[in-house]
């Protein structure tokens, strides 16, 4: 298309028709010494960066400075070849071979700190490379798909050189930019860089749904970076009323906008709109995002600024991590010494959502990697892995194995949740060098490598309706368990296991804690999750071979009982139990505990009361 009809569709540049130029001769602005901004991600100048380097006398000594992008550094089969040198703030894929070859230089810093270094000149600017869209009448163009840093950098830089890009979506919020304060502008009519769907495997369906499982109703929503929080959002269509508060939007919000899931009308800030700083996907967002004020696109700073965060109720925070050691320190930004990834809002959004009423910051990852070959669950973080978070801030910690909740807990109880959620084959290892570490006592068991059932988990509704979950016992619950124990009068110890019992030891409550679900079975009742938790009840049995029968016990919480907690657990022990082909159960019950022996006389119809002084003697077959 020449000058003149483009200017015969933009009206606008007509004043500016000087400034429309070939990729080559705009960037000829760029001088020995300068350093240059290249636009971010899906918004990436690739005309221009191509024109940089296509140079037939590239300037010396100029330093190319990203976000991360696609297509703006040249390959030769997996080595990177550029005339410049680079400096990003995430080692995307475009950026790792130059990373790892010395070619480009990683800076760890959050991403929303960055617009302060370039206000300050702290980072200098003197030329920023766009990828913008058409004008509107008024002359003002939008930064489309990544607004970011972009405003920042623009705002700054001596000289700016737009991309101009017909397929480039017109967002709102932040993003537009009168052409005026372009020096120079290169037509670009080439679709805009789409990234679709990738497929997941179970693990990281596994994950997306434990993820999913602690995400409530009328929560606002940040998903960070990375196929793990993405893949979430496709379990949450039973929800209602969410917001979205994020840096990042992808195309994994279209189906949740599209059914009403997300409508943003209980957001805090910004009620009915979702808000983010840059989208990364398919045609179909773009479509979505096109002048559509449902969205509004801001600046990095104003996004993941934690004051923000933590306004809106129910802020869930959800980003991925490389490892995490056993005491709960995250690795974001490096995997065995080799930089990929980035700080980019982690910190900002993990803090605010902390500090959000009914917040929920939640770091997820894969238990393993290499194939299963390597636990990303550490022992300690290696030695080439920068500590991205710090443990006094980690909450939720989530792998395919399940959910560890480490803020306020003890270095003990935060090795042993996490070793429960490591993969099974790496559990024992873990709980060895924990030891080893001085982190839990040398007596501390793992019975069973097998994996949390997390299949045997029931949630019911009781007679107050109160929602409640009903689940095995995990090594990390020791500690809950023990305190529980010890709010619990005599009288309230139900029967042989716990009445005649002044404590809980340690021995006691771990066989309790690791019970394998085979000889040693153990449930508990809690309400709430996470933070919230309560432990409100527990039940167990052990099975005697030679009879194939059980002995059971149960305790219940004063305030919580009369409302069917014990019945609920009966029923599900009697349910686990007879699914192993178990006979039946036996259970010695105090004679003046009328409630429990009713309790049995409604659960089986097969049974034998006995009194033995002070005790009865309960035996129930299951046929």
């Amino acid at each position: 298309m020449t000058n003149a009809e483009i200017i015969a569709r933009h009206p606008s540049l007509a004043e500016y028709q000087s400034r429309l130029v070939s990729a080559g001769g705009a960037v000829r602005l760029v001088q020995p010494g300068h350093q240059v901004f290249l636009g971010s991600a899906c918004a990436t100048p690739r005309l221009l960066a191509a024109a940089m380097e296509n140079l037939a006398s590239p300037p010396p000594d100029v330093t190319l400075l990203h976000f991360f992008n696609y297509g703006a550094i040249p390959h030769q089969g997996d080595k990177a070849r550029t005339h410049y040198r680079h400096k990003c703030f995430f080692v995307g894929a475009d950026e790792r071979a130059a990373v790892a070859s010395l070619q480009a230089e990683y800076i760890p810093v959050s991403l929303s700190r960055v617009p302060s270094l370039i206000e300050n000149s702290s980072i200098p600017v003197d030329v920023a490379l766009v990828q913008v869209s058409p004008p509107d009448e008024f002359g003002y163009a939008s930064l489309g798909v990544s607004v970011d840093i972009t405003v920042s950098m623009v705002e700054h830089a001596s000289h700016v050189i737009a991309e101009i890009n017909p397929n480039m979506p017109r967002t709102l919020g932040d993003s537009l930019i009168h052409v005026s304060r372009f020096d120079a502008m290169v037509w670009n009519d080439t679709p805009v860089i789409e990234l679709p769907v990738t497929p997941s495997d179970e693990v990281v369906e596994q994950i997306a749904r434990n993820i999913a499982s602690i995400i409530e109703d009328r929560s606002t929503l940040q998903i960070g970076l990375g196929h793990l929080p993405q893949e979430s959002l496709k379990y949450l269509m039973n929800r209602r009323d969410l917001g979205i508060h994020s840096d990042l939007i992808t195309d994994a919000i279209i189906p949740l906008v599209e059914k009403g899931v997300v409508n943003g009308l209980k957001k805090s800030h910004y009620k009915g709109m979702i808000v983010a700083s840059y989208c990364m996907g398919t045609r179909k967002l773009y479509d979505l995002i096109d002048r559509n004020p449902f969205f509004s696109l801001q600046t990095i700073e104003r996004v993941s600024d934690i004051h923000a965060i933590s306004q809106q109720n129910k802020m869930v925070s959800v980003s991925q991590a490389c490892s995490v050691d056993l005491t709960g320190q995250i690795c974001s930004d490096q995997f065995e010494g080799q930089f990929c990834g980035g700080v980019s809002t982690q910190p900002e959004f993990i803090r605010g959502a902390a500090q959000s009423p009914g917040g929920k910051p939640i770091v997820c990852l894969q238990s393993t990697a290499d194939g299963g070959k390597t636990s990303r669950i550490r022992p300690l973080l290696l030695g080439g892995e920068g500590v991205t978070i710090a443990r006094s801030d980690v909450h939720y910690v989530i792998t395919e194995y399940g959910i560890a909740y480490l803020f306020g807990k003890s270095i003990r109880e935060r090795a042993l949740a996490l070793v429960q959620i490591a993969h099974p084959d790496f559990r024992p290892w873990l709980l060895d060098e924990a030891k080893k570490l001085g982190y839990v006592r040398p007596e501390q068991l793992l019975k069973s490598g097998d994996e949390y059932p997390a299949k045997e988990e029931r949630r019911l509704t009781l007679r107050n309706q109160k929602a409640v979950l009903i689940r095995p016992t995990r090594k990390s619950d020791a500690s809950a368990l023990q305190q529980f124990f010890q709010r619990m009068i005599k009288e309230d110890r139900y029967t042989r296991m716990f009445w005649r019992l002044n404590q809980l030891s340690d021995s006691e409550v771990q066989r309790l804690c690791n019970a394998d679900q085979d000889s040693d079975v153990a449930f508990l009742v809690v309400s709430g999750t996470g933070k919230d938790e309560t432990l409100i009840g527990s039940a167990c049995y052990f099975v005697n071979a030679s009879t194939n029968m059980a002995e059971v016990a149960y305790m219940v919480s004063p305030e919580w009982q009369t409302v069917g907690i014990g019945k609920a657990l009966q029923l599900r022990l009697m349910e686990h139990a007879k699914a192993r082909g178990l006979r039946g159960f036996s259970a010695e019950i105090q004679t003046y505990n009328a409630n429990m022996i009713n309790l049995a006389k409604q659960a089986c119809d097969n049974i034998t009361i006995v009194r033995h002084g002070d005790t009865h003697e309960v035996t129930m077959l299951f046929e």
